[in-house]
């Protein structure tokens, strides 16, 4: 959530254990009260974790709190390839052979993803813009958005956060659900253009909504996106209407819709956006 990299990680040598731990001070405690979203940032690094280690040979073992996993490796190019985009998609369908690949990603992870159907896909829209205009009213739900968004001379040095080169085009037409992270605030040369008016959306859920099942969700939606890269789609994420309370639950499809959705995938065809920043290894990695 706004690239604010929420893990630690300690490697213990001598027993041959990596811990993945969530950063309390990259929490966002107005967005995301009950550390849902950080959880799911923690489960996405812990899947590029298991990929990296399959890529090196080696077989990881996953214990959440646990779960083993299977032959990752080929996923490994599609680390450093995938990226958020805030762009146009083309007005393409995506091959059935395609959607059921990334299903069966992430029923490999103990989660389920549903792609919507055109009236659902509108209700998404609806509940995205009606938390967009929440988040006008309302000063304080916008404290989180400007800490982890990079400005000006700001956004060439960071290392974590979302910055303005990855806004993407303010939408001039169309209807795909983007947050628009600038806000009122001026961004030099953004320029604005029309968008999809049939955006692709699906829907990640998980059975349970525990931390368990939270940790599963950023797994299986790090599985999904980089299969997705690798079928050379462009994504991108909405979690917007699920950051209030009451708007979370009228997110699922009420006729073909299971468990507890916890993320909102917009996929087609499109450029992939431009890489955000990282934090060096130093910040985020102890040995001992």
């Amino acid at each position: 959530m706004h690239n604010a990299q929420p893990w630690r990680f300690r490697f213990v040598a001598a027993e041959r254990l990596l811990l993945l731990r969530g950063d309390p001070e990259r929490a966002m405690p107005r967005s995301d009260p009950g550390n849902r979203a950080l959880h799911i940032g923690c489960g996405a690094a812990l899947f590029n974790l298991r990929v990296a280690a399959a890529h090196e040979g080696l077989i990881p073992e996953a214990r959440l709190l646990p779960e083993p996993g299977d032959p990752l490796a080929r996923l490994h190019p599609a680390i450093r390839q995938r990226h958020t985009s805030r762009h146009p998609f083309a007005e393409k369908d995506i091959p059935e052979e395609v959607q059921a690949d990334l299903r069966e990603a992430a029923t490999r992870e103990g989660a389920g993803l549903l792609f919507t159907g055109p009236w659902h896909a509108e209700t998404l829209l609806d509940l995205v813009y009606d938390a967009e205009s929440r988040d006008a009213l309302d000063p304080d739900r916008r404290t989180d958005l400007d800490r982890w968004t990079r400005l000006g001379p700001e956004a060439d040095t960071a290392v974590d956060g979302v910055p303005e080169y990855a806004f993407g085009p303010r939408r001039r037409d169309g209807k795909a659900p983007q947050r628009d992270f600038a806000g009122r605030r001026p961004v030099a040369d953004r320029g604005a253009t029309a968008f999809e008016r049939t955006p692709h959306l699906a829907l990640l859920s998980t059975p349970g909504d525990t931390p368990a099942d939270w940790l599963r969700a950023g797994q299986a939606l790090e599985r999904v996106l980089l299969e997705a890269t690798l079928a050379d789609l462009a994504t991108s994420l909405t979690s917007h209407p699920l950051e209030t309370s009451d708007l979370r639950p009228l997110v699922r499809d009420p006729v073909a819709g299971k468990g507890h959705v916890q993320m909102v995938l917009r996929l087609g065809y499109g450029p992939r956006g431009p890489a955000t920043p990282r934090r060096p290894v130093r910040d985020v990695l102890e040995a001992g």
